[in-house]
């Protein structure tokens, strides 16, 4: 039991610190640096809205103000069987000349609308964003100069969460602070593992049609990048706005997507974890998949620990600093439930929780995964 135990703490250690260590040892001494060059090549902004009435009209502004020029831009947005007022926006806005625009009046999935999209844009470089986060005047401008470098194929941005005041905040906050020093320093040694939903771009010639299924464009398509023997990089110059806008049980829902879409990018790309034929096979093993078992080596710690009290008081130590742990994080819930805004001490607790909830994901990942997936339509 002890050496259950031992291994248990050591792989967790590993999976949320040692992991980043390396991380900073690697990135300090084999620093990558991107060739960014100032260049100015079409480029598609390509858009996929469901049910965004209230956002796309001034998504549309907001992209139209960009730091960039209008010649070689153009903005290719999708309606995905709207049921509002969608379409009837974006086809005033092509009207107008704002836009190209596609349709499905039948909820085909995010997948198939890009698809559909990309299939006649004309830029040489394509990029994504999704209809409720607003650019920063220069991020397709900070985007493209990472182009400039032969051997960048994909390139993200960086989302910035504007309302961090709440439980939920907090929590996305938090996690997503933790995961762009990943990618940020991923991306200083080679290649992150996946881009920001809300605004990331990929060579045209690099591009692959996705499947009907891909639940994770924004892991898919970068990784077709990587897999082509091109970077796929994070740049925390070219920003998206977002303020948070689930509630918790959607912001749960969120996190079991995602994680049921990991799972799915391990059976789209098995080659991916070859070491002799993929150069981010390490990262993938200690970033994504180590993450997705975590939960059953906590119950493992856990109960192992509960046998090994007599073994000494470092043991019955490591038991009531996990059921402080738990206990914290239990408030953390409450306190997210409550909805009350956060400060001072109070922020702590969404520590423990934002972590339990994750690995608490990740169950129920793993059970929708063996059990069929997810769809790749879901209601906002």
């Amino acid at each position: 039991m002890e050496i259950l135990f031992i291994t248990s703490i050591l792989i967790i250690a590993y999976t949320y610190f040692g992991y980043p260590l390396l991380l900073m040892v690697f990135s300090a001494l084999l620093v990558n640096p991107v060739k960014k060059k100032d260049i100015t090549p079409m480029v598609s902004i390509i858009v996929s809205a469901y049910n965004e009435e209230k956002n796309i009209e001034s998504k549309v502004a907001n992209l139209l103000e960009l730091d960039y020029p209008r010649d070689k831009m153009e903005i290719i947005v999708g309606s995905d069987g709207s049921t509002d007022e969608t379409y009837r926006i974006i086809k005033k806005l092509a009207e107008e000349n704002k836009i190209r625009y596609a349709v499905s009046f039948q909820r085909a999935g995010k997948p198939a609308m890009i698809n559909k999209m990309t299939k006649d844009a004309r830029g040489e470089i394509f990029i994504f964003a999704d209809a409720r986060q607003k650019f920063d005047r220069a991020a397709v401008k900070e985007l493209v100069k990472c182009f400039g470098d032969a051997n960048v194929g994909a390139v993200s941005g960086e989302l910035i969460i504007q309302d961090k005041d709440t439980g939920t905040g907090c929590g996305i906050g938090m996690y997503w602070e933790y995961e762009k020093l990943l990618r940020n320093m991923e991306s200083s040694i080679g290649s992150m593992l996946g881009a920001t939903g809300a605004i990331y771009a990929i060579r045209k010639d690099l591009f692959r049609y996705l499947p009907g299924n891909v639940i994770l464009d924004d892991i898919f398509t970068p990784m077709n990048s990587i897999m082509a023997h091109k970077r796929a990089i994070f740049e925390p110059a070219a920003r998206a706005y977002d303020v948070v806008a689930e509630t918790t049980g959607k912001e749960f829902t969120r996190k079991v997507r995602t994680l049921v879409g990991n799972f799915q990018i391990f059976g789209l790309f098995p080659e991916a974890f070859d070491p002799f034929k993929s150069p981010i096979a390490f990262q993938l093993f200690s970033h994504k998949f180590l993450r997705l078992f975590v939960f059953y080596l906590l119950v493992l710690a856990f109960v192992s620990n509960i046998f090994i009290l007599n073994r000494g008081a470092i043991f019955v130590l490591a038991l009531f600093l996990q059921v402080i742990f738990y206990i914290a994080a239990f408030l953390g819930y409450l306190l997210e439930k409550s909805g009350a805004k956060l400060s001072g001490a109070s922020r702590a607790f969404f520590i423990p929780y934002e972590f339990c909830a994750l690995n608490l994901a990740a169950v129920a990942a793993l059970r929708l995964h063996l059990s069929g997936g997810m769809p790749v339509t879901w209601e906002k």
